[in-house]
Protein backbone atom coordinates (compact mmCIF):
# COMPACT_ATOMS: atom_id res chain seq x y z
CA UNK A 1 0.00 0.00 0.00
CA UNK A 2 1.37 3.40 -1.03
CA UNK A 3 2.34 5.83 2.02
CA UNK A 4 2.61 9.67 1.45
CA UNK A 5 4.87 11.65 3.35
CA UNK A 6 2.70 13.99 6.34
CA UNK A 7 3.31 17.67 7.28
CA UNK A 8 6.27 17.81 9.88
CA UNK A 9 3.20 19.53 11.89
CA UNK A 10 0.86 16.79 11.43
CA UNK A 11 3.50 14.43 12.58
CA UNK A 12 3.76 16.76 15.13
CA UNK A 13 0.55 16.95 16.04
CA UNK A 14 -0.27 13.10 16.42
CA UNK A 15 2.77 12.92 18.55
CA UNK A 16 2.32 15.29 20.74
CA UNK A 17 -1.38 15.79 20.87
CA UNK A 18 -2.31 12.62 23.04
CA UNK A 19 0.70 13.94 25.90
CA UNK A 20 -0.95 17.38 26.12
CA UNK A 21 -4.29 16.25 26.41
CA UNK A 22 -2.83 13.32 29.08
CA UNK A 23 -1.59 17.10 30.91
CA UNK A 24 -4.40 19.10 30.78
CA UNK A 25 -7.55 16.82 31.59
CA UNK A 26 -4.92 15.28 34.70
CA UNK A 27 -4.45 19.14 35.74
CA UNK A 28 -8.50 19.36 35.22
CA UNK A 29 -9.45 16.49 37.09
CA UNK A 30 -7.04 13.55 37.74
CA UNK A 31 -5.00 11.24 36.60
CA UNK A 32 -7.51 8.40 35.70
CA UNK A 33 -10.10 10.69 33.93
CA UNK A 34 -6.60 11.81 32.03
CA UNK A 35 -5.88 7.97 30.99
CA UNK A 36 -9.02 7.59 30.18
CA UNK A 37 -8.95 10.68 27.60
CA UNK A 38 -4.72 9.49 27.05
CA UNK A 39 -6.29 6.37 25.33
CA UNK A 40 -8.97 7.74 23.40
CA UNK A 41 -6.55 11.11 21.60
CA UNK A 42 -3.97 8.03 21.14
CA UNK A 43 -6.42 6.00 18.94
CA UNK A 44 -8.00 8.87 17.20
CA UNK A 45 -3.90 10.41 16.33
CA UNK A 46 -3.95 6.29 14.95
CA UNK A 47 -6.57 6.32 12.94
CA UNK A 48 -5.81 10.24 11.41
CA UNK A 49 -2.29 9.01 10.85
CA UNK A 50 -3.65 6.01 8.64
CA UNK A 51 -6.32 8.13 7.27
CA UNK A 52 -3.66 10.74 6.28
CA UNK A 53 -0.72 8.44 5.21
CA UNK A 54 -2.67 5.26 4.81
CA UNK A 55 0.19 4.02 7.18
CA UNK A 56 0.93 3.37 11.37
CA UNK A 57 4.36 3.66 12.40
CA UNK A 58 4.99 0.02 13.83
CA UNK A 59 6.17 1.75 17.26
CA UNK A 60 3.59 4.36 17.21
CA UNK A 61 1.03 0.75 17.25
CA UNK A 62 3.14 -1.19 20.01
CA UNK A 63 2.72 2.56 22.02
CA UNK A 64 -0.62 2.32 21.44
CA UNK A 65 -1.07 -1.42 22.31
CA UNK A 66 0.83 -0.93 25.48
CA UNK A 67 -1.03 2.07 26.65
CA UNK A 68 -4.28 0.44 26.13
CA UNK A 69 -3.49 -2.35 28.40
CA UNK A 70 -2.28 -0.70 31.03
CA UNK A 71 -4.67 1.61 30.90
CA UNK A 72 -7.19 -0.30 30.92
CA UNK A 73 -5.69 -2.23 33.70
CA UNK A 74 -5.48 1.70 35.56
CA UNK A 75 -8.85 2.30 34.96
CA UNK A 76 -10.88 -1.41 36.47
CA UNK A 77 -8.62 -1.65 38.92
CA UNK A 78 -8.51 2.10 39.65
CA UNK A 79 -4.37 2.11 40.49
CA UNK A 80 -2.57 4.57 39.07
CA UNK A 81 0.75 2.36 39.24
CA UNK A 82 0.00 0.63 35.26
CA UNK A 83 -0.22 3.71 33.94
CA UNK A 84 2.69 5.01 35.58
CA UNK A 85 4.77 1.94 34.75
CA UNK A 86 3.81 2.07 31.20
CA UNK A 87 6.62 4.15 29.46
CA UNK A 88 8.99 1.79 31.71
CA UNK A 89 7.58 -1.15 29.84
CA UNK A 90 7.58 0.62 26.23
CA UNK A 91 11.09 1.55 26.59
CA UNK A 92 12.69 -1.26 28.03
CA UNK A 93 10.62 -3.13 25.07
CA UNK A 94 12.23 -0.87 22.46
CA UNK A 95 15.75 -1.46 24.03
CA UNK A 96 15.54 -4.95 24.09
CA UNK A 97 14.58 -5.05 20.52
CA UNK A 98 16.93 -2.79 19.35
CA UNK A 99 19.69 -4.79 21.34
CA UNK A 100 18.59 -8.09 21.02
CA UNK A 101 18.96 -7.33 17.39
CA UNK A 102 22.37 -6.50 17.12
CA UNK A 103 22.75 -9.86 18.70
CA UNK A 104 21.92 -11.52 15.28
CA UNK A 105 23.51 -8.46 13.51
CA UNK A 106 19.99 -6.91 12.79
CA UNK A 107 19.51 -2.93 13.30
CA UNK A 108 16.18 -2.21 13.35
CA UNK A 109 16.77 1.33 13.12
CA UNK A 110 18.42 0.86 9.88
CA UNK A 111 15.17 -0.80 8.56
CA UNK A 112 12.98 2.23 9.58
CA UNK A 113 14.87 4.92 8.50
CA UNK A 114 16.97 3.48 5.72
CA UNK A 115 14.71 6.36 3.54
CA UNK A 116 16.14 9.25 5.57
CA UNK A 117 19.74 8.24 6.07
CA UNK A 118 22.59 5.88 4.09
CA UNK A 119 25.18 5.06 6.91
CA UNK A 120 27.69 1.86 6.56
CA UNK A 121 26.89 -1.20 8.32
CA UNK A 122 29.42 0.19 11.04
CA UNK A 123 27.18 3.30 11.32
CA UNK A 124 24.09 1.48 12.27
CA UNK A 125 25.68 -0.62 14.44
CA UNK A 126 26.73 2.09 16.25
CA UNK A 127 23.20 4.45 16.17
CA UNK A 128 21.44 1.28 16.99
CA UNK A 129 23.01 0.59 20.37
CA UNK A 130 23.30 4.21 21.07
CA UNK A 131 19.05 4.16 20.99
CA UNK A 132 18.93 1.12 22.88
CA UNK A 133 21.04 2.63 25.49
CA UNK A 134 18.76 5.60 25.50
CA UNK A 135 15.68 3.52 25.65
CA UNK A 136 17.40 1.68 28.69
CA UNK A 137 18.14 5.09 30.23
CA UNK A 138 14.44 6.61 30.04
CA UNK A 139 12.71 3.37 30.97
CA UNK A 140 15.50 3.87 34.52
CA UNK A 141 14.55 7.61 34.76
CA UNK A 142 10.91 6.83 34.12
CA UNK A 143 10.88 4.18 37.71
CA UNK A 144 12.78 7.01 39.34
CA UNK A 145 10.31 10.04 38.51
CA UNK A 146 6.93 7.87 38.91
CA UNK A 147 8.30 6.32 42.61
CA UNK A 148 10.34 9.46 43.77
CA UNK A 149 8.42 12.43 42.95
CA UNK A 150 4.79 13.13 42.71
CA UNK A 151 2.03 12.19 40.18
CA UNK A 152 1.89 15.45 38.76
CA UNK A 153 5.41 15.80 38.40
CA UNK A 154 5.49 12.68 36.73
CA UNK A 155 3.03 13.70 34.37
CA UNK A 156 4.71 17.05 33.62
CA UNK A 157 7.84 14.85 32.71
CA UNK A 158 5.83 12.22 30.86
CA UNK A 159 3.95 15.66 28.93
CA UNK A 160 6.80 18.23 28.36
CA UNK A 161 10.46 16.34 29.26
CA UNK A 162 10.26 13.27 27.40
CA UNK A 163 10.49 14.93 23.74
CA UNK A 164 12.94 17.37 24.46
CA UNK A 165 14.94 14.67 25.80
CA UNK A 166 14.36 12.80 22.71
CA UNK A 167 15.27 15.62 20.06
CA UNK A 168 18.23 16.40 22.04
CA UNK A 169 20.09 13.16 22.02
CA UNK A 170 18.58 12.64 18.28
CA UNK A 171 20.42 15.88 17.08
CA UNK A 172 23.54 14.57 19.31
CA UNK A 173 23.56 11.77 17.03
CA UNK A 174 24.34 13.75 14.23
CA UNK A 175 28.06 13.95 13.99
CA UNK A 176 27.86 9.88 14.06
CA UNK A 177 25.50 10.23 11.03
CA UNK A 178 27.61 12.37 9.41
CA UNK A 179 30.73 10.79 9.55
CA UNK A 180 29.25 7.06 8.36
CA UNK A 181 27.06 8.50 5.70
CA UNK A 182 27.83 7.15 2.00
CA UNK A 183 26.34 6.64 -1.17
CA UNK A 184 23.39 4.83 -0.96
CA UNK A 185 24.00 3.32 -4.23
CA UNK A 186 26.68 1.03 -2.52
CA UNK A 187 26.35 -2.52 -1.73
CA UNK A 188 26.59 -2.26 1.90
CA UNK A 189 23.72 0.53 2.04
CA UNK A 190 21.22 -2.07 0.63
CA UNK A 191 22.12 -4.69 2.88
CA UNK A 192 21.32 -2.45 5.76
CA UNK A 193 18.53 -1.25 4.40
CA UNK A 194 17.29 -4.49 5.42
CA UNK A 195 18.47 -4.49 8.77
CA UNK A 196 21.70 -6.58 7.53
CA UNK A 197 24.89 -5.13 9.62
CA UNK A 198 27.28 -7.95 9.58
CA UNK A 199 29.19 -6.61 7.17
CA UNK A 200 31.81 -3.78 7.27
Amino acid sequence: MDKTQPHPLFKLATELGPLIVFFFVNAKFNLFAATGAFMVAIIAALIASYVVTRHIPLMALVTAVVVIVFGTLTLVLHDETFIKVKPTIIYGLFAAVLGGGLLFNRSFIAIMFDQMFNLTPAGWRILTFRWALFFAGMALLNEIIWRTQSTDFWVGFKAFGVLPLTMIFAIAQMPLIKRYHQDPASLAASDAAEGDVSKG
